[in-house]
This record gives structure tokens, C-alpha cells and sequence, in this order.
């Protein structure tokens, strides 16, 4: 049901290590990572970071406790290849929560995408950041902001998720549609929703079940299927695998792209009004 070509690996790394964005005064593409508690958010930004390495790495803290959301602060993350930075960064937050006074809070999200959330800034989750804090950026600048804002659900609970927490990523949506901030979401833990998957990466396009999973997905949190990608995290591997490296490095070439149109469109809109 998706067309996918599994031996894109080497060729997708290529264009993305020689990635060059589109405006000059956007040095790097901010993308900020957001999702369900225990969904794998760290474990994507480390997912990424090891097929540039070419190695397992753990930069991004994972905890595999379930209960309360281990981030709890705003931690920017370069994505680096084997011998230098590239130009993106992803930024890990505080994971939702469905109750109205847990986890991030949809306004420190929308904070933090806009660019007036310091970096390593601790998040109240009974208090969301006033504009009066001294850890708020009254007036960002393009590299402060987050271009693309990427969901991170599990594959296996996504049908659980109450209605407060999609309340809660729904109002996000709708904040950030207003300025056009693209959204993608990847759906993780693949292949612990199907034995297909489980047995075989490959059968990923093929399995109704993840398709039924990818649909639901869309329905309840509004992101078009296009937008959604079905993903296996590193998580208790120590070597790395093509299947599950080209899954992610398709994943995050659409994510940069649709970042570097909006932040172009950005900088754009910047020099008309200047």
C-alpha cells in the first residue's frame, strides 16, 4: 500500500550529510520532537544520531520506566555524522501527559517551537513559561525556532490515548497550523503492533495492521498519512541494521524538507516586511 525502496539507504544519508539550508541566515534546522510519555521520543533522536555515527550512541537520555515523563527539560540535540556536525538539531521536551496538570504543557510546546524557550530551561508542569520569566525569549531568532514539529506515538497504545491527551495535541495542531509549522508524526514500536513486522521490517507497507494504525493516527491527531511514518527505534540492539536505518533516514529526510520550506518561506516573509 506504500511504494518503498529498501536499498535507498547509502543515497538518502548521502543528500542528507551534504544538506545545505536554504536560507544563509538559517544556519541549522531547529525540528522539535514532542509526544506521548514512553512512546520512544529519545530513542528517535538517538535512532538518528546512530545511522550519521554509524554506531550505537545514547546522547539523548532514554529511560524504559513507565509512569511520569523522564525529560524534564528543553535539551537541544546536533545531529552528527562521523566526522562533523550536520546542520540539524533536534529538541527533546517533556512528553505529554493526559491529565491537565502532568507532563508538558500544550502552551511550553507551542513556547518552544515559536523560539522563546531557553535551551535547558526546567518545565513547571503545574505552570506553563509566562512571558514575564527570565528564561523567556521575548524576541527569537530564526535559529531559535523550530521549523517542523515531529509527534512521537506508539503504535501499540495509540488506540488507548485518551481524549485529554489528543485534546491536548490537537490544540497544538491548531496553534501551529495558524503558522503554517508542518507536522509529522512517527509511529513507533512497529514491530511490537504486528508478528508480520516483527518477523520481517520489510512487510512494514505491507501489514494491514500497521495501515489500520497509520489511519487511526490521522483521524484522531488531523496529520495527513503522508505525513506519518511507521518506524522501529534502537532500543536494545548494539550493532546497527539497514532496514530499520533506512526506515529512519526516510522518515527524517521529510521532516527536513518540509522544516527547510517553511523556514525559507520564513526568512522570506522576514525580508518582505524588512
Amino acid at each position: 500500500w506504500r511504494k518503498f525502496d529498501w536499498g535507498q539507504k547509502e543515497v538518502l544519508k548521502k543528500r542528507l550529510e551534504e544538506f545545505s539550508v536554504s536560507h544563509p541566515d538559517g544556519q541549522i534546522i531547529k525540528i522539535l520532537v514532542a509526544g506521548q510519555i514512553g512512546a520512544g521520543k529519545s530513542s528517535f533522536i538517538n535512532s538518528v544520531n546512530n545511522v550519521f555515527r554509524g554506531r550505537i550512541t545514547s546522547e539523548a537520555i532514554v529511560d524504559q520506566s513507565r509512569g511520569k515523563s523522564f525529560t524534564k527539560s528543553l535539551k537541544s540535540h546536533r545531529v552528527r555524522g562521523v566526522d562533523c556536525d550536520l546542520p540539524f538539531v533536534l529538541t527533546d521536551i517533556m512528553g505529554l501527559e493526559p491529565k491537565l496538570l502532568e507532563g508538558s504543557q500544550p502552551e511550553d510546546i507551542i513556547s518552544a517551537i515559536f523560539g522563546h524557550v531557553k535551551d535547558e530551561y526546567k518545565f513547571k508542569e503545574e505552570e506553563p513559561l509566562s512571558h514575564k520569566s527570565e528564561d523567556y525569549i521575548s524576541d527569537p531568532l530564526l535559529s531559535d525556532q523550530a521549523f517542523c514539529l515531529v509527534y512521537v506515538v506508539d503504535a501499540n497504545t495509540i488506540q488507548f490515548a485518551s481524549d485529554r491527551l489528543v485534546d491536548k495535541l490537537r490544540i497544538i495542531r491548531k496553534r501551529i497550523s495558524d503558522k503554517r509549522i508542518p507536522q509529522v508524526i512517527i509511529m513507533t514500536k512497529v514491530d511490537e503492533t504486528c508478528p508480520l513486522v516483527k518477523d520481517d521490517l520489510k512487510k512494514v507497507y505491507i501489514s494491514r495492521r500497521v495501515n489500520e494504525k497509520m489511519h487511526l493516527c490521522s483521524e484522531m491527531i488531523g496529520v495527513p498519512m503522508n505525513c506519518i511514518f511507521p518506524v522501529k527505534n534502537y532500543h536494545d540492539e548494539i550493532e546497527l541494521d539497514n532496514d530499520v536505518d533506512v526506515l529512519i533516514l526516510k522518515a527524517f529526510e521529510q521532516i527536513v524538507n518540509f522544516a527547510d520550506d517553511r523556514l525559507r518561506e520564513a526568512a522570506s516573509n522576514s525580508e518582505c516586511r524588512q
